[in-house]
């Protein structure tokens, strides 16, 4: 029997390089879905604080350490302000002390008797008009030095203020809910320009991503994103689109998204790294393949 013709032996081939070109279409199409419904992501704290003084001073008491949790307002640390106390307290005293107004006070009263009595003898001719002049006078005088110590007194009060306002400049506080990062100071060290504490708001932790071009577009502010944080244990949470940049990256074809991640229980930590299921992914059709002579011989 003769064997059969090379080309015959040579047409079962068609089928084969058929289907190698439906899974090299199909594979590209599998991975670009893959990519659609997870990127990579970063967890981080919404917001981050150097917490330092506005002054020069010595740490004098440090009331909170490295990983508390703090409120707002709450006092971190204080420095020395023994001066700044004493200040404060001498511009007290002089604020309440009433003896010089009272002393003023009942000068006016009496120099305001004596111009009046001045007047009525004048009117009936006992006294010189060089008289009345000096009783009024000293009426001025004695109103201008009410007018004098009263000032004084509005200055002393504002002096308290100011005495205050040093003293409160040497107690750090919290300027929001958070955690203790960092913690650089030590009790009787002097801060000038440095930071005494780090702080971060962990209650709504920002999510980072990078998408690609494609998917500029097709999301929405406000657009809910399942993200799960490569944490073990750790279960998906849900997320919303807080930001989408408007500048595209023109050397990776890619764009920016900030996502808002609700943690008010502080369960989660910031700094994890995490996958974005933005929910996009839609079936994918395969792209048709010419009919080959050989598979339409078969």
């Amino acid at each position: 029997m003769q064997p059969p013709p090379k080309h015959r032996r040579r047409g079962l081939s068609p089928p084969l390089s058929l289907l190698g070109l439906v899974l090299a279409l199909l594979a590209p199409a599998s991975q670009a879905q893959a990519q659609l419904q997870a990127l990579a992501c970063l967890i981080q704290p919404s917001q981050v604080a150097e917490v330092g003084s506005a002054v020069i001073g010595v740490v004098q008491t440090l009331e909170v350490d490295r990983g508390a949790r703090v409120r707002k307002g709450q006092v971190l640390a204080t420095l020395r302000s023994d001066v700044e106390r004493a200040s404060a307290e001498a511009a007290e005293s002089r604020a309440k002390s009433l003896g010089e107004l009272r002393g003023a006070v009942a000068a006016l009263d009496l120099a305001e008797l004596r111009r009046d009595r001045a007047r009525q003898l004048k009117d009936e001719n006992f006294v010189s008009t060089q008289a009345l002049e000096q009783a009024e006078a000293e009426f001025r005088v004695a109103r201008e030095r009410v007018s004098q110590v009263r000032e004084a007194l509005r200055t002393a009060t504002r002096e308290v203020n100011a005495s205050e306002a040093q003293i409160a400049q040497r107690t750090l506080r919290a300027p929001f809910d958070g955690v203790v990062v960092e913690r650089y100071a030590n009790l009787g060290e002097r801060f000038e320009d440095k930071a005494l504490f780090r702080i971060a708001a962990i209650s709504t932790l920002r999510v980072e991503l990078v998408a690609p071009m494609p998917l500029f577009g097709r999301l929405k502010v406000g657009q809910k994103v399942q993200v799960t944080p490569e944490l073990p244990g750790a279960a998906v949470r849900t997320a919303s689109i807080a930001q989408i940049d408007q500048v595209l990256d023109p050397a990776s074809n890619t764009f920016r998204l900030r996502l808002d991640l609700p943690n008010a229980d502080g369960s989660l930590p910031a700094g994890l790294r995490c996958q974005a299921d933005l929910g996009l992914a839609g079936p994918t059709q395969a792209p048709a393949a010419a009919p080959m002579n050989g598979a339409a011989a078969r």
